[in-house]
């Protein structure tokens, strides 16, 4: 009975951490990647805290479009930060370990903001569906009231919507390995180091993605089309140059943002061979986009760069 009992206790033994290796294969030499990362981070944080800033400073921009911009400043913040302290630590000073709760929270959180950042490009997608096809409804239609709601509701759908991803994760049992060969903890990465069946878990992430990110992706994609449609049927070039002119910076963010998810799923499959690939995949893709929003709406929307101008006390108008 002894035996027995013995290697029971040893199945069910619990890691009290887990070791985030970083980068995979460039382990010797993947501080050096620390100073490009140290300044994406602080270029969202600069570029973010500005645009907030702009818009509070700048009564022109207390519009509704511009409100969704301040909320994904926001969201980019909190997506960069919850993960660049920890990357930078590993890089800088080999602190590797995490303990299981707070990998199981910044799992969460990632997951939680990075579908928040496409509930809020579905948002700016349908204020402008509205601002182009029904421009003489649309203050009616995009009060304060509906931005309120739909941004509650939003931040309320992807909260809830995530909480089973750590749930999931921390029901299973880790009784071998606890060295993650990534930076973060993503869903995949832990629950691969699990003694016990992770099917639920794949499961569910596979139904997140499609319910949350493809149903964004395809309200995203009827708005523009009706965008699209109904400028073509304007009969002033100038006006629909105009009127395409106000959504180029959404779509650019856009296609960056879904791009680059098809892009970490499809090389997940080959993580085997090139594991490296979806690990700096998922790494830029959640410090890359915080960065390179607020340059690219600052850079095609004239309200922002004047606001940007008059607040480094630039005497420039456009």
């Amino acid at each position: 009975m002894t035996p027995n009992l013995k290697h029971s206790n040893i199945s069910k033994f619990q890691v009290s951490e887990f070791i985030l290796m970083g980068f995979p294969g460039i382990h010797t030499w993947q501080h050096w990647l620390s100073l490009p990362l140290a300044l994406l981070y602080l270029l969202a944080l600069t570029a973010n805290i500005l645009i907030l800033i702009i818009i509070n400073q700048e009564a022109t921009l207390h519009q509704p479009m511009y409100f969704f911009l301040g909320v994904l400043a926001v969201v980019d913040m909190g997506l960069a930060t919850t993960i660049m302290p920890k990357i930078l630590a590993i890089l800088w000073f080999s602190a590797k370990a995490i303990s299981l709760p707070e990998c199981f929270a910044q799992m969460y959180v990632i997951h939680c903001f990075v579908a928040m950042e496409s509930g809020i490009f579905v948002c700016m997608a349908i204020d402008r569906y509205i601002a182009i096809c029904k421009p003489l409804r649309y203050p009616a239609i995009v009060t304060d009231s509906f931005v309120v709601k739909a941004t509650v509701f939003m931040a309320l759908r992807n909260s809830l919507a995530t909480i089973p991803v750590p749930v999931l994760a921390a029901q299973r049992h880790y009784c071998s390995q606890n060295q993650i060969e990534h930076c973060l903890c993503s869903n995949l990465g832990v629950t691969s180091l699990s003694c016990d069946d992770r099917t639920i878990n794949s499961v569910y992430q596979l139904l997140l993605a499609w319910t949350l990110m493809g149903s964004d992706l395809a309200l995203i994609f009827l708005s523009y089309a009706l965008i699209l449609h109904s400028v073509l049927k304007l009969n002033s070039a100038e006006a629909a140059s105009k009127a395409l002119s106000t959504c180029t910076s959404h779509l650019i963010l856009i296609l960056f943002f879904y791009t680059v998810i098809v892009v970490i799923s499809i090389t997940h499959n080959a993580a085997m061979t090139l594991p490296l690939v979806p690990v700096l995949l998922n790494v830029l893709h959640n410090v890359i986009p915080p960065a390179l929003n607020p340059m690219v709406y600052a850079l095609k929307n004239r309200e922002l760069r004047q606001g940007l101008y008059k607040v480094l006390k630039m005497d420039k108008e456009n």
